[in-house]
């Protein structure tokens, strides 16, 4: 193997990985469309309950977890659209609806980030 093919692998490995970073990295850290001051996690009501809650009103709920104080929720709302939820974690109120960046619906009083 001459050495400008290992230049040219170790390049296309580093892109590669680079790539891999950006994708999955942002990912993780969640997508910070809301922000909630939510206080102590020992107040919040749990993410079954939401789950429930949302299930009883018609919508099919992928995942939940917490981003930013929020519960988010990767979900379909009963008009079939698939969103990606915030919802208060004291209250289980709905804060903000967006479905590929596009926000469909926030709280007025809910502060974006």
């Amino acid at each position: 193997m001459s050495l400008l093919s290992i230049e040219q692998n170790n390049s296309l490995l580093r892109s590669i990985m680079l790539g891999c970073l950006l994708v999955f990295g942002t990912h993780a850290h969640g997508s910070g469309l809301m922000e909630c001051d939510s206080g102590d996690p020992a107040t919040w009501q749990s993410q079954d309950e939401l789950e429930k809650s949302l299930v009883a009103a018609g919508w099919q709920v992928r995942k939940t977890e917490v981003d930013e104080g929020c519960y988010e929720v990767y979900g379909t709302t009963p008009e079939g659209d698939r969103v990606e939820a915030y919802f208060d974690p004291v209250t289980l109120q709905k804060l903000l609806v967006a479905r590929r960046g596009v926000v469909l619906f926030r709280k007025e009083s809910a502060s974006a980030e």
